[in-house]
């Protein structure tokens, strides 16, 4: 089965957003995209991370959407550290 967002994107070099998400209270990194489905990663490592992400793109957007070609990966991070006041 292929995805709409594959096939929208055949004709031209695939581009995907990977957004990297800090979990302070598990203290590890979590990947999220909106182009990538089913792409579930974590690490406590950030470039570990972002190393996984490298070699599993390409291999869900083939499982996904039967796409085979060049991939632009887009990274983004995030991180939200939440602080209480100690008195």
């Amino acid at each position: 089965m292929s995805c709409w967002v594959c096939k929208e994107r055949m004709r031209e070099r695939m581009k995907c957003k990977v957004t990297l998400v800090w979990d302070n209270e598990t203290c590890r990194w979590y990947t999220n995209s909106d182009d990538v489905l089913c792409l579930n990663l974590e690490s406590g490592s950030f470039d570990a991370l972002v190393e996984r992400v490298r070699m599993a793109v390409p291999e869900m957007l083939e499982l996904n959407c039967g796409y085979i070609g060049p991939v632009e990966i887009t990274f983004e991070a995030s991180r939200i550290d939440n602080l209480e006041m100690v008195s």
